[in-house]
């Protein structure tokens, strides 16, 4: 487990551009599904479990797990509500106010959002004036949205779900797709469906964890079920290319460990800027479609689980308590991969009242709200969420200044 790094030809078939040619990266074992969090009353019932392999496809180089959970399964009832996260809304806040002025969104402009969540950055559109819907697979988050009043209909996006929308609300001016590139196992359909409803000189911009930095920094966590793809833009040129967009516009972002913000219009609307060839360039020369890129990750995750561990059973044998900050789906991966359970943390402080109550998949650990940090106290705690350190290091002030500390596992491991 781990280590493995093999070529897997014979079973191995790219989502994208349909090669049998790819190569084993990181083999995380069997894992639970990262957000079906139980219920006490779950105990001892059947929990699925689906192994968990990372690959990488040596013709077109996009990296993506080899084994598929139906989506259904995955979202048809989801716990992860993004306005719990103070980063997450002033990130929508400032990127939706920006594309109001930057393309002259008004009234009669139409944006479309795919998995559009609780309606967190749509909301910042429907308050600046500009008609916009919602597309929402979990239909629990949908209802959500509804509530607040912002236009949501819940169903799973592709060409079929793009038709229907066209031929009732029109094509749109700007299709936003946050952290759902990499959910869509039917990569073709999607990207279909995205041509298919933007307007002649629309604009999609797509944003997602840059693949260069889960490699180059460990970011192993980020792995799980839900996310079938790992992007770079060395691996999606290809796939836009045969569904007639382009991307004229790439920025890099540091949220969620390092992510890619893609600017893209039909094939031949706007002039490639700069930032694309450049950012081409730099992956050419790290080797990102060479095999010897992805060589030595999987040690270096081993090498992390190592350093954690051993630190964590050090500190539980010298009588420290220890708990976990995020009850994520990242921190689900980490926990099963790394056999962490109740008999090294107390508990799973989360600010996700959906979440409170239950338990983590796979190890059973139970979730309380944040404000059991400073009653109980822990001398540890393990920050599963470290993508957000800034903020919660922020929020957790006064559990740090009565002497807590809190461990990071990623990049390194390190105690704050």
């Amino acid at each position: 487990m781990g280590a493995s790094f093999e070529l897997m030809s014979t079973k191995f078939c790219c989502r994208a551009c349909e090669s049998t040619n790819g190569l084993v990266v990181l083999d995380l074992g069997t894992q639970p599904l990262a957000n079906n969090l139980l219920s006490p009353a779950d105990i001892g019932k059947s929990e699925p479990k689906f192994p968990l392999r990372l690959a990488v496809c040596s013709r077109c180089w996009l990296i993506q797990i080899t084994d598929i959970v139906p989506p259904v399964a995955l979202f048809a009832e989801y716990l992860y509500f993004s306005s719990f996260s103070d980063t997450l809304l002033r990130h929508a806040e400032d990127a939706a106010h920006r594309y109001v002025k930057e393309f002259v969104l008004s009234p009669d402009s139409f944006v479309v959002e795919v998995a559009s969540n609780d309606g967190y950055l749509l909301k910042n559109f429907k308050a600046s004036g500009v008609p916009c819907l919602g597309i929402e697979p979990a239909a629990n988050i949908a209802r959500v949205a509804q509530e607040k009043g912002i236009d949501t209909i819940s169903k799973f996006f592709g060409v079929e779900t793009a038709k229907e929308v066209a031929a009732t609300r029109g094509k749109a001016d700007l299709i936003l797709g946050n952290n759902v590139f990499a959910h869509a196992p039917a990569i073709n359909d999607f990207v279909a469906g995205l041509s298919l409803l933007l307007k002649t000189d629309g604009r999609i911009i797509l944003e997602f964890p840059y693949a260069a930095d889960l490699i180059e920094q460990s970011e192993f966590d980020t792995i799980y079920h839900e996310h079938v793809f790992y992007f770079t833009l060395t691996s999606l040129a290809p796939l836009f290319e045969r569904h007639g967009l382009s991307v004229f516009h790439v920025e890099r972002l540091p949220i969620h460990g390092g992510s890619l913000r893609l600017f893209l219009g039909h094939k031949g609307s706007r002039k490639q800027q700069s930032s694309v060839t450049e950012l081409l360039a730099d992956e050419l020369d790290k080797g990102i479609s060479s095999a010897g890129y992805y060589h030595g990750f999987a040690e270096r995750v081993n090498k992390l689980r190592e350093d954690l561990c051993e630190l964590l059973h050090r500190l539980k044998s010298e009588g420290r308590s220890i708990a976990a900050y995020g009850a994520s789906a990242k921190g689900s991966t980490l926990l099963n991969f790394y056999g962490l359970g109740c008999d090294i943390l107390d508990f799973v402080a989360d600010r996700s009242t959906y979440k409170q109550g239950r338990l983590t998949p796979g190890t059973h650990i139970p979730i309380v709200a944040p404000d059991q940090l400073l009653a109980r106290q822990p001398d540890y705690t393990l920050l599963l969420t470290w993508n957000f350190s800034d903020e919660i290091l922020a929020q957790q002030k006064a559990y740090r200044e009565r002497g807590g500390k809190f461990v990071l596992p990623i990049p390194t491991v390190r105690t704050l």
